[in-house]
């Protein structure tokens, strides 16, 4: 399987995720695999396409798969990285309050998880898979 196109793919599942899919069942469920729901919310959907400056999903794809970063396609259309940074913290930030509400994770795992998202975001958003 070529690597290029699983890192692409998960690179895609990443951002479309923090673009407003919702997990499909409440976060009490230890298994990280994400569950893709019907009822995702379009318009957080459009903000990370407004902060990227991109017209389309596909756009974006397609911008990913030539092996571009985040930041790269930000940069290239006149986006935002700092808001796309600022609303995958956000949206990760939400996920780990919901895990903590639930009882799926403990305090100490909480704080761990909260104090890495900005660089863990930050990070996420340079790695490009050319």
């Amino acid at each position: 399987m070529n690597i290029k196109r699983v890192m692409i793919v998960g690179t895609m599942i990443v951002a479309m995720s923090f673009g407003g899919t919702a997990w499909g069942r409440t976060a009490a469920i230890a298994s990280p695999v994400a569950k893709w729901s019907t009822s995702a919310a379009v318009a957080d959907k459009d903000e990370l396409l407004e902060a990227l400056n991109q017209s389309s999903d596909e756009e974006l794809y397609e911008a990913l798969y030539d092996g571009k970063s985040l930041k790269d396609i930000a940069a290239e259309n006149g986006g935002n990285i700092n808001q796309v940074i600022n609303l995958q913290v956000a949206q990760l930030t939400q996920q780990l309050d919901s895990r903590l509400a639930s009882g799926s994770i403990t305090r100490e795992q909480y704080a761990a998880q909260k104090a890495e998202v900005r660089e863990l975001v930050t990070q996420s958003v340079t790695t490009t898979f050319g």
